[in-house]
């Protein structure tokens, strides 16, 4: 009950008194990873940041004291950060010690995360079988299956980023994570073209004809995670940003008050599901809070 009291005290302040806190927070705790996928901007980092356990507990503090209750942890890929014997679960543990509600961790499931400590993991899934390698490396899959089996963890959800490469397979992957008894659901999102990953991004007629597709199968009652306002906004791409309501400290520990997508030059060509999902919720679009209560409370 406090949590739905805070976050309705939350949205009153933000909506009719113009206060303008983070509710969520994204921290990414390194950029240093065990794959060089080909969409990805830091695939080719030489010398990766990786943050310490007490760098990291005031990056949360921090986003805390601002006002921020939920936390979604990103690499590089994190199920392979250490500072000493601290892993990725003693910065879940940490994090709920701090007071956030939930804590997500996003992962490429490449290691093995049965004992994870997280509320809910985001695996990224980005095709079936060759089309997944295509993108991040041969054997990868099998992998992404194997610990996805034996992890064992009660809230999985996948999260593809639809690309030149795979946005044919789109339809294949809702159905994989739909027959597969792991997976509860699948968050659908767009390439953004960040500096060097120009190439990857899909024209705007496929894009529209991919969510149109996705749309359809939302309605038929496929697992998909987005709205379908959400969806709809993604379509036109033309929308209000609400986006100051995620703040995100980057590897380097950049601190952001929203989306470094803007210091970047790359709204215009948003792919982010969160974006979309944001603006929807704040304009009251019932189905984007009904969305994000499923997933987050």
């Amino acid at each position: 009950m406090n949590k739905v009291l805070y976050i309705a005290g939350w949205f009153f302040k933000a909506k009719f008194l113009g206060w303008r806190r983070p509710l969520q927070s994204v921290i990414f705790i390194s950029d240093q990873c065990n794959l060089k996928c080909k969409h990805c901007n830091i695939r080719n980092s030489s010398n990766p940041h990786v943050k310490t356990y007490r760098q990291i507990r005031e990056e949360l503090e921090y986003c805390y004291m601002l006002g921020s209750r939920f936390i979604d942890i990103k690499g590089g890929e994190p199920m392979i950060w250490r500072d000493g014997e601290e892993t990725i679960n003693d910065l879940c543990l940490l994090a709920r010690r701090i007071g956030f509600y939930f804590v997500t961790v996003t992962t490429n499931a490449q290691k093995p995360f049965h004992d994870n400590e997280a509320n809910l993991i985001w695996v990224e899934l980005d095709g079936i079988g060759d089309c997944h390698d295509a993108i991040h490396g041969e054997g990868t899959f099998e992998r992404l299956e194997e610990n996805v089996a034996k992890s064992g963890h009660h809230k999985l959800y996948a999260t593809m980023t639809i690309n030149n490469l795979n946005y044919k397979n789109v339809h294949d992957t809702i159905l994989y994570v739909r027959e597969s008894p792991y997976f509860q659901s699948i968050s659908l999102n767009f390439h953004t073209p960040y500096q060097g990953t120009e190439e990857f991004m899909l024209d705007t007629d496929k894009r529209k004809e991919v969510i149109d597709m996705i749309l359809k199968m939302k309605k038929e009652g496929y697992p998909i995670a987005n709205s379908r306002s959400g969806l709809k906004l993604m379509k036109r791409n033309k929308f209000k940003r609400q986006c100051w309501m995620t703040n995100y400290v980057t590897a380097d520990g950049t601190w952001y008050p929203s989306c470094p997508g803007s210091r970047f030059g790359v709204c215009d060509n948003c792919g982010f599901s969160a974006a979309v999902e944001m603006s929807s919720s704040f304009s009251f679009k019932l189905d984007a809070i009904w969305a994000h209560i499923r997933l987050r409370l």
